[in-house]
């Protein structure tokens, strides 16, 4: 943040409470990497809790003293937030977590769901020094989570301290993660702040996209709720375009900000992809999601959204597509298998939640692309071709192609479509024609302030920059919150000059 926007505040750190003795740094040679343990795949195959035991105080000190130190940390230089590792694994292993929290959360609005969520393997752990010397990354997400899930259960998570009331509001389209971040530090600078979102409950895909298993939804739920402790007004089940129009929303707040995030579902295009029982992966996930919550879910109930005694297949190869697969599982799937055009070295997911969806007996068929959906009045199957990796295509990845007669069928009667999103049309959705929109679809923004075609009204996230990670959100959200505080303070300069 710049200097002249106020920062978020906490109380000095309580660095004399009981930790674990300190620790060295640089033991990566004598200490192996350890991450904290996972519960027997059939177990965790019963619930949607997450997988994982959270580390205990001495394991978390011992693996935080494996970093390096390095003079410069390429963990921080390929986290999109720039959090401090290096700085709060050195106060964890010296036991000061108080200090370790105050540094994580200096950068972070979210830090433990970063932590459970990130691909951390393709971000910071992806690019520790020492993971390169052989001996295994430093397991910062882990660290992570245990450092910020210790301060909220020792209170040192404190209410967001807010500055002098600015006399100014602001509107924020979409309470997911950018938009959660961006109220945040606006209402930190004193800006009266309502959220409006079309779900009932607020975070996103955080609530609704992510299953519990990866991240609990009491998380998401007490960071909300300190928003709403610190006076953000939150106005679910609002639709832009229906509930209200964006030009009473222009009228209504100093500023907006679009953070709608991309849920368009991409398509395939195969003959019988319209038949019954192929399914959107949103669609599913948030069915899961909202059984879970304990909602009334019709469809869910009639069994259209339920994987129970089904042979599913999932298509795609991203996080969506492990989200779906291992779902599936746990709603008792009588077979999972994942399609994947490319091979395992190549696919955008994380390698680690393959290596959990396979514990938990998903088949992955690499090199397989579909080619049509079989059955007449609901899916009975899914005609597979294999494919062979080619040359490079736009995306620098080898182009996958279709190895002649090399046709197949496999058994379905639930097919998950996990492709990827797209935007939808909020000209047209939002009723505001005169909104611009890149090629893609995206919103079209002034890359320096973030600030669309419309005065005043601001855009960050997946709306921007195409379906991205959670971690680029919150960062966009941070960054645009200083455009908008800009952008006010020159708004109500002139104002007060015209009076």
């Amino acid at each position: 943040m710049p200097q002249n926007m106020p920062q978020k505040k906490n109380t000095p750190p309580a660095s004399a409470q009981k930790q674990p003795a300190k620790k060295d740094m640089l033991q990566f040679v004598r200490q192996q990497q350890s991450y904290p343990d996972k519960r027997a795949a059939e177990k965790r195959a019963e619930d949607f809790q997450e997988i994982a035991d959270r580390y205990a105080a001495e394991t978390a000190a011992d693996q935080s003293a494996r970093c390096s130190q390095c003079g410069v940390p390429y963990c921080s230089t390929h986290c999109p937030l720039h959090n401090h590792i290096p700085d709060w694994l050195r106060l964890t292993a010296e036991g000061r977590l108080r200090d370790a929290y105050e540094m994580s959360n200096a950068t972070s609005t979210m830090p433990e769901i970063c932590g459970r969520i990130c691909p951390q393997d393709r971000l910071c752990e992806g690019n520790c020094v020492i993971e390169f010397s052989g001996h295994g990354a430093v397991t910062i997400g882990s660290v992570e989570k245990y450092i910020t899930d210790t301060a909220w259960e020792n209170g040192w998570v404190e209410p967001i301290e807010v500055s002098a009331d600015r006399g100014q509001s602001v509107g924020i389209i979409g309470a997911g993660p950018a938009g959660l971040t961006t109220a945040e530090y606006l209402r930190v600078a004193g800006y009266e702040v309502h959220v409006y979102d079309r779900h009932d409950r607020a975070g996103g895909l955080l609530t609704y996209g992510i299953p519990g298993f990866k991240l609990e939804k009491h998380v998401v739920e007490r960071r909300v709720q300190r928003l709403i402790d610190a006076g953000i007004h939150f106005h679910t089940c609002f639709e832009v375009g229906g509930t209200s129009s964006m030009d009473d929303l222009r009228a209504k707040h100093d500023s907006i900000l679009i953070a709608t995030g991309v849920y368009k579902a991409r398509d395939i295009r195969v003959p019988g992809i319209g038949a019954e029982g192929v399914l959107a992966a949103l669609d599913y996930l948030t069915a899961s999601n909202r059984k879970g919550f304990g909602d009334d879910v019709p469809e869910f109930d009639s069994g259209t959204l339920d994987a129970k005694d089904k042979d599913v297949v999932v298509i795609g190869g991203g996080d969506t597509a492990m989200d779906c697969v291992r779902t599936a599982v746990r709603q008792g799937a009588k077979s999972v298998k994942c399609l994947y055009r490319r091979d395992r070295e190549n696919m955008p997911g994380s390698q680690r939640e393959v290596s959990n969806a396979e514990e938990e007996g998903v088949e992955f068929a690499w090199l397989s692309a579909p080619v049509a959906i079989e059955g007449t009045e609901g899916v009975t199957g899914v005609k597979v071709s294999k494919m062979r990796l080619g040359g490079p295509d736009t995306s620098g990845r080898r182009a996958p192609e279709i190895e002649p007669g090399s046709e197949y069928s496999i058994k379905a009667d639930m097919v998950i479509k996990a492709l990827g999103f797209d935007p939808e049309e909020l000209p047209t959705l939002f009723d505001t024609p005169d909104l611009s929109v890149t090629r893609w679809g995206t919103l079209r923004v002034d890359h320096k302030s973030m600030m669309t075609n419309l005065d005043g009204v601001f855009a960050a996230g997946d709306i921007v920059r195409g379906a991205s990670l959670v971690v680029w959100a919150i960062r966009d959200g941070r960054d645009v919150a200083q455009h908008m505080h800009a952008f006010m303070r020159a708004k109500a300069k002139s104002e007060r000059k015209a009076a």
